[in-house]
Order: C-alpha cells, then structure tokens, then sequence
C-alpha cells in the first residue's frame, strides 16, 4: 500500500522535474497513516522535503504532485494539500478489492521477497555450556530466531549462529565444580567455594558420574587433580550443551551453525586475528601487555588484548570471532546479546573497524531483563536450578507458544514482565490466546458456512470495519519489512494484536454468515480467510502456531 503510493508520488516528482529528477534525493520522503483519522488513510511529506530543491513552495508543489499522479487504475479515491504542505490521501474500493485480492492471490507468501538480498548472520543466545538456559535466554531466543525468519521472508539470505564459549577459566570451574560433588556423593568432606557453579544440575550431572562409572575413564581415579578437572570440564561442557540444544529445538529456535570458541585457539585464528591488527597500527605494547589501540576509534579508552601473563583476553578471541564471521562474506552481522553487555559495544565497533570492515556492518541488539510473575507478584518456580528459572520450566508450565509470544510482546530494549498465569489463561488477557483465536474462529466459520464454489463478489464489503481490516491486513508487508531494517520483532507483535482486535471487533458487529444473502456471505468468509491466511503468517514469523481449534 504505502510502496504503491510512493512509487506513484516518485514518478510524479520526476515529471514535474523531469531534467534534475535525477538529482532529487527521495530518501527522507515519508508515506505513513496520520495520526488522525480524519486526515484520510495516507498521508506524505514529499512536497515538504522536495520544494527548496525545486525552487517551489511546499504547498504548491504538494498542488503540483497532486495533479501529475497516475490514477488511471482509480485507486486513489482524494488527495488534498494540508497544513504547510502534507499530502494527505483517501484511498477507493478499487485498491481496497485489489488489495484483498493480492493477498488471496499470493496466499501465504503476501509480503513475501524474493531472495537475493543481504546476507546476513544472526548469533543470539551464545550462553556458556556452564548451566541450562535460563528465563532470559528464553528472551534472547525468541528475539534472535524471530529476526531471522523476518530477515529471510523479506529476502535476505540468513545464517543463525550459536558461539559456544567453552574454552577460558568458566570451564575449568565448571569441571571442578562437578569434581568437588563427586567427591561429596563418595562421602569425602569437602569445602564448596562460593564462586563456583552453585545448582542443582552440578549435583545431577555428579551423580551420574557416580551412577555409570563407565562413563569414565577406567583410570579417572589415578589422574592428578588437574587431569580429572580437565576431562570433567569437557565432559560436563558436552552434556549441558545437550541440553541447551534440546530446549532450543522444543522451543523452535532453529541454528545452522555451532561455533566453538576453542576452534578459535586450536586453528590458530586468534593469533591471525592479533596480526591483522598489528599490521594495521591498531596493537602496541606495554609494561609486558599487548594493547588494542580502540579509543581513536571510538571506544573510550584503548583494550588490553593479551595480558602481561602471557593470557589472551575475552576481546582478543572476540576479535578473531568476529573477523572470522566477515570472512564469510556476510554484508550484516547482528549480534543478540543481553543488556549487560551495553559498554562492550564500543570496542567491538572498534574492532570491527581496524579490521578493514564498515562499523555499521556490525548490529548489536540488546535484550532487556525479564521479571517472572505469578498474578502480578514475583515468583521462584523452583530450587532446582539453583537461583535462576530455567527456560524449561517455563516452557513446561504456559508452553512454547505462550513463552514465545510473550517474550516478543515488548521492545527488546524494554524490560518485560512475564506473568504465568496470563499465559496460561484462556481469554482475551491472553495475548497469544487473543490473536490465535482468531484464526481458529475463521476456520469454525469457514468449515460451519455451506457454500457453493464461487468467485465473492468483493464489492459487497462496504462497512467501515471491512475497510478498516483491510488496510491493516494490506499493510502487512511494510511492518515486516520495517521490523526487518529496524530489527525489532515487537512491530509484528503488535500487528498482530491490532489485527485481532479489528477482527474481533467486526466479527461482534456484523453477521460473516447470513443464509439469506449468500453472496454477502461469500464476500465476508473471503475476507475473513485473508485475516486468518495474514495472521497465520505472522505468528509463523514470530514461531508461533495457528491453530484450527481452541
């Protein structure tokens, strides 16, 4: 809808100025919908952004736009000049029936482009294989598999990444945290520090150990201290990382790629890495430290990337990651982190410049906290996983469709709270519940009317609800392309949202099966089959089902 206006309003421009069009910048030309009702169904900005560079007065040249449009398919019902220069539009019955019908024409692929755009990496989760995800990964989840459905649907080629840290000092703690547990379960007294991993699955893992001592090396016992965490580390790392992959796949989170950090090590890309950067000038040495030299470029002060102990830091393997992943030839790579790596940015920006790569390649979308509720009041779901809500536990209580639509209700750059019991309620508090209902109304209805094979007449669809679900269904494809370009998810949400709320309320209006006026009837159901056929394909961008019955 807003493409076929603004291709309409370019091509008027380039007949008013048909010698310096090519000169003209349509970029910062604007087609949304007022705010105002009143004002009409569109509205553009082209003649204020446009007039000093032709030499006219916005409102003339709004005049001027006006009378050089194409409407020789009737689409456009009005359009006037408003206010200092606004261009505000009525769209016909004819682009409402076209409309419409592009959506049944196309069907599930309504808003769908073709490939061939970007490509695009996305990395979302990445937790350490140290402990089952917990409720804020759920989060990160839903966030990063939900950007890269709507990155491919609107044409980009993507790639889903998960990067495993499973080398530095938070393995070698994980092994020796189940080393002291086992140790415990043999009836060994035993000092647990307080820095090390703390819940319930330590134990677990430990008494399974205990419970299939084959599983161990025949001489576990006779290693030294060392060797035995060095091989529990591994092993502890292997089991959690099942478990993480199992509760991704129940949840739809769909990866292609695991990357392990250790590969970074063992292929001998994190001293590349440092070596493209000293080539370049960005790496110096001091007091026995090797130093990446960040703050020209941005980050507000420079990084130590190996230490005067001869250790790497975390920044130096992120460095090789990420230069690595451009090796790849991705145009965008969009990292999903949680809130608390907001300062990190800075040097990763940096990084990624001194690697020879544009900064703005480099999208790093943070995702806020989530607060658990019960009926409004913060809750502990158990003690099993120690101080934290696992994801599983989530997903066992409202199930994968609840936890996913929930977790995509807000901004990633928001706080969320996530109430239980909303999630499992079966009304219209439920947000998911809300929007799925829709499409297993429709297919009640569709399935109840006894019709026989017929083209609807859509000309029929004259009440203002009917219009009203029709321009939001028609503009379907710009929210999933903006949610693409922006990356936010959450605009799709609230899409859905709205278009169950204009379904609902037009289904409590108007009859959709009237048994005397069956041709009104054929033209209702085929509006409502484009609602239920559009809403399928959002929750199916956003992972989540549509049912035919509730």
């Amino acid at each position: 809808m807003k493409k076929m206006l603004r291709n309409k309003i370019e091509s008027a421009l380039k007949k008013i100025a048909p010698a310096g069009a090519g000169q003209l910048n349509f970029k910062n030309i604007v087609v949304e919908e007022p705010k105002d009702p009143a004002h009409g169904h569109l509205a553009t900005n082209a003649a204020m952004v446009l007039a000093k560079p032709l030499g006219l007065k916005p409102r003339d040249l709004a005049c001027k736009i006006i009378g050089f449009m194409d409407n020789s398919e009737g689409f456009i019902q009005s359009a006037e000049a408003a206010g200092p220069g606004f261009i505000n539009f009525r769209l016909s019955l004819e682009w409402w029936t076209y409309a419409l019908n592009e959506i049944r024409n196309k069907g599930s692929d309504y808003g769908r482009l073709e490939p061939g755009g970007q490509k695009v990496q996305v990395e979302y989760v990445s937790a350490n294989p140290t402990g089952p995800l917990h409720v804020g990964h759920g989060r990160g989840a839903a966030l990063g598999d939900c950007l890269a459905r709507i990155l491919a649907f609107t044409g980009r080629t993507v790639v889903r990444e998960y990067y495993i840290n499973d080398a530095g000092r938070q393995m070698r703690v994980l092994g020796q945290s189940v080393l002291i547990r086992l140790n415990e379960l043999k009836g060994e007294e035993t000092n647990f520090p307080g820095d090390h991993y703390q819940g319930r699955y330590i134990i677990d893992l430990a008494g399974e150990l205990l419970n299939h001592p084959g599983e161990l090396p025949a001489n576990f016992w006779d290693l030294s201290k060392e060797e035995k965490i060095q091989w529990l580390s591994r092993w502890a790392g292997r089991r959690i990382l099942d478990g993480i992959k199992n509760d991704l796949a129940d949840f739809r989170a769909i990866l292609d790629v695991w990357f392990s950090e250790q590969s970074l090590y063992d292929q001998n890309l994190v001293d590349e890495a440092l070596a493209s950067l000293r080539r370049g000038g960005h790496i110096y040495d001091q007091d026995g430290a090797v130093w990446f030299r960040s703050e020209p470029l941005g980050d507000d002060k420079n990084r130590v990337l190996i230490k005067s102990n001869g250790d790497k830091t975390y920044l130096a393997a992120d460095v090789a990651y990420h230069r690595n992943k451009f090796r790849h030839g991705f145009d965008l790579v969009v990292d999903v982190w949680g809130a608390d790596h907001h300062g990190y940015i800075p040097r990763m920006e940096a990084a990624v410049e001194a690697l020879g790569y544009r900064r703005e390649q480099l999208a790093v979308v943070l995702v806020q906290l989530v607060t658990l509720l019960r009926n409004g009041q913060p809750v502990s779901m158990s003690t099993r996983s120690g101080e934290f809500v696992t994801l599983r536990e989530v997903l066992d209580e409202v199930g994968v469709d609840a936890a996913r639509f929930m977790f995509l209700t807000r901004s990633h750059e928001s706080a969320l709270d996530f109430d239980l019991e909303v999630a499992k309620a079966k009304n219209r508090d439920n947000p998911v519940y809300y929007v799925q209902y829709v499409c297993a109304r429709i297919f009640s209805l569709i399935q109840k009317a006894d019709l026989k094979d017929g083209k609807p007449d859509l000309s029929l669809l004259t009440e203002p609800e009917e219009a009203d679900l029709i321009r939001h269904l028609a503009g379907f494809p710009d929210t999933v392309e903006s949610a693409a370009r922006r990356l936010e998810p959450h605009l799709l949400t609230a899409w859905l949202t709205n278009a169950a709320r204009l379904f609902h309320q037009y289904y409590g209006r108007h009859r959709l099966i009237e048994e005397k006026q069956p041709e009104l009837t054929r033209a209702r159901l085929a509006l409502a089959a484009a609602v239920r056929l559009v809403t399928a394909s959002g929750l199916n961008l956003l992972g989540v089902s549509a049912p035919e019955k509730m």
